[in-house]
């Protein structure tokens, strides 16, 4: 085996993209080669202008991610406003990641190792809803509008939200910025920047708007993407978001993570002047770059079975990284080359972290996948060593290795060089094991309960110790509780969805060291702190099981008109206090707030706040301090408060 000191374990991964909400789906999306591009409706295309869509020009294909503007706000902690007015996209990531740690085997706040994020994303759009109704959510200026869309935050949320202690930074490099972010984690991986980290992308325009097709553009007039074919016109966009969990390989064996791929090298560089203009590609750079990620991984062409390239379909960029990948490979050998945008559109900045994850996945099924919408090659493109297979094609022989290229315009280019994971003893079964799950509400308990039975189903291979493990120390403990002592795969769908409903638990207790597993269980479903590595069964491996079942809602600022409440006369007593409560609904986008709910548990922050005394001052023509509401963060508290103010001001 290779010197593993500078390889980099793929240890989780989540991904959603057009028509695939999960990763297995992403895969049979691939592999039956479907595309998910389709055309926009009439109602989905919100905001947009009635003269652009009656261009001739103008092509509706568009590769839309299903109910991007739902989201779980209750489970991370946001206000209604604030989940409404923050971008999707980012909202869409921030889901992912904690997918991805699950996927991994840690509990997303509860870890302690020291975990960065790396990440690219879209530009947003969605400030072209929220913009022209900025009356609608007082306080909202300039400063917490770029917090909610722009890019700049899209890792730092993750941060905050999860309790991430490593760097966290956004990359942007266009369209390879996901790829890029991927190479940027693992150099943080090897020179000891942290621990673990979270590596991805994501690029989901809210609103979603077709696109104009214009002579020598890079855009498909049909909006059909054939890459590499004879008939290849262009590109067709894309809404995606995909993320890694990334550990240094030694650390990931010695740990027990399940290891999905290995990224054996990687490398980054820029085109310079050596191509005809900005926005287009160069050879060299790509020949560079694709030669640098071989040296790093120590692997030659002939050790590398696939290449999932850039493969957009332009009449320019397809020969060029063609030529690129003969002159960096040489012309002679045989390696399958493959392209994901004709199945699910260019997904912009999600694009580099799609291709990663559709050759991890290829490596864990072991089959070539193949390309959709090619009939013929390309004859100005001279293929040498590289075939477009158009069927699936089992992945013989052993270790395997592809690459992966992702190409930025303004030609900043990244490739990955990957590696199948290398097999994992199994531990010595027990008896019986105690499997726990839980959750934030009694319906994502149920959902939870029935996700894990179906696993179980499907996978009746999967080690059952490696799944009671996982599941006793890779998931954050809700209240909401159940658990199950199981012998195998056969009785534990029955046992675990004939568990009983407790109420939930809110206290941290004592464990008694039984070694029961019932009496474990029970202890754990009273709150109690269970020292799970300390159980007979020991540490085991951690292994892929379904993640929490979001309970997601709508949140979107749509297009529709409010009238912003004018100043009113200060009622007093009581009526103060229910006057205040409106405004804190009005503020918070909370239907009902009652006398004695704290503004702050409610969802509110230090800039709704301010938002809160505008409107406070507006409706009772007096400006308290902001201290004021940290001191009393209830409507009642804050009528009094009020009140105080108005007599002073007689």
């Amino acid at each position: 085996m290779a010197d593993r000191d500078t390889h980099i374990a793929v240890i989780g991964m989540a991904g959603r993209f057009a028509g695939a909400p999960d990763l297995d789906t992403f895969w049979h999306t691939i592999v039956n080669g479907i595309s998910t591009v389709r055309e926009l409706a009439p109602d989905e295309l919100l905001g947009e202008d009635p003269a652009r869509m009656a261009d001739p020009a103008y092509v509706r294909r568009f590769g839309k991610l299903d109910r991007a503007e739902w989201f779980d706000a209750d489970f991370f902690g946001y206000a209604p406003v604030d989940a409404m007015l923050t971008d999707p996209q980012q909202r869409i990531f921030l889901e992912c990641c904690w997918q991805a740690m699950e996927d991994a085997g840690y509990p997303p706040t509860a870890t302690d190792s020291v975990v960065g994020v790396y990440a690219g994303c879209g530009q947003s759009r969605y400030w072209t809803l929220v913009g022209p109704q900025l009356h609608r959510f007082p306080g909202l200026d300039d400063v917490r509008l770029g917090m909610v869309t722009g890019a700049d935050h899209l890792c730092l949320r993750v941060s905050h939200k999860l309790g991430l202690t490593g760097p966290s930074m956004t990359v942007l490099t266009t369209c390879s910025s996901s790829l890029v972010a991927a190479h940027q984690a693992c150099q943080a991986l090897l020179v000891g920047d942290c621990d673990m980290a979270l590596a991805g992308g994501v690029a989901v325009r809210t609103p979603a708007w077709g696109s104009m097709a214009r002579t020598g553009n890079v855009l498909s007039p049909d909006g059909v993407c054939r890459a590499f074919d004879a008939e290849a016109n262009g590109t067709v966009f894309g809404d995606g978001a995909g993320v890694v969990v990334l550990k240094r390989f030694d650390d990931a064996v010695a740990d027990g993570d399940h290891i999905h791929a290995v990224i054996r090298g990687s490398a980054v560089n820029n085109d310079g002047q050596d191509r005809i203009g900005y926005g287009a590609p160069g050879v060299s750079g790509q020949v560079a770059v694709i030669k640098s990620a071989m040296a790093a991984a120590e692997v030659t062409a002939d050790m590398v079975d696939y290449v999932e390239s850039h493969g957009t379909g332009t009449q320019v960029g397809d020969p060029i990284e063609v030529t690129a990948l003969n002159q960096a490979m040489g012309s002679t050998g045989s390696t399958v080359l493959g392209t994901l945008k004709p199945n699910i559109g260019h997904t912009d900045a999600a694009s580099g972290i799609a291709g990663l994850l559709k050759v991890i996945l290829a490596l864990r099924h072991r089959v070539l996948p193949p390309s959709i919408h090619f009939a013929s090659p390309n004859p100005t493109v001279d293929f040498g060593r590289f075939t477009v297979i158009t069927q699936p094609k089992d992945w013989s022989g052993h270790d395997r290795i592809a690459g992966v290229s992702s190409f930025g315009i303004g030609a900043t280019n990244a490739h990955v060089v990957v590696e199948e994971a290398p097999a994992r003893a199994a531990g010595v079964p027990m008896p019986q094991r105690l499997l726990v799950i839980s959750a934030k509400t009694a319906a994502a308990l149920d959902q939870a309960t029935r996700d894990l039975a179906d696993h179980l189903a499907a996978h009746p291979d999967q080690d059952m110790d490696d799944i009671a493990y996982t599941l006793q120390t890779g998931r954050v403990e809700f209240p909401y509780r159940r658990y199950a002592v199981v012998t195998g795969h056969s009785d534990a769908a029955s046992k675990l969805t004939d568990g009983p409903v407790v109420p939930p638990v809110h206290r941290r207790g004592e464990f008694s060291g039984a070694t029961d597993l019932a009496q474990v269980g029970e202890e754990w479903l009273s709150g109690a702190v269970i020292p799970w590595h300390d159980l007979p069964a020991g540490r085991r491996r951690k292994v892929p099981l379904p993640t929490y079942p979001f309970q997601r809602g709508r949140y979107i600022v749509e297009p529709v008109e409010t009238q912003r409440p004018q100043m009113v006369a200060a009622p007093a007593g009581h009526d103060a206090a229910e006057t205040v409560a409106m405004l804190f609904a009005e503020v918070l986008q909370t239907p009902e707030v009652a006398d004695d709910d704290d503004f702050f548990e409610l969802g509110g922050d230090s800039l709704t706040a301010v938002g809160l005394i505008a409107r406070i001052e507006d409706t009772f023509g007096v400006t308290p301090e902001l201290a004021m509401l940290f001191d009393h963060p209830t409507p009642a508290g804050v009528a009094h408060a009020v009140q105080d103010l108005l007599e002073d001001n007689a």
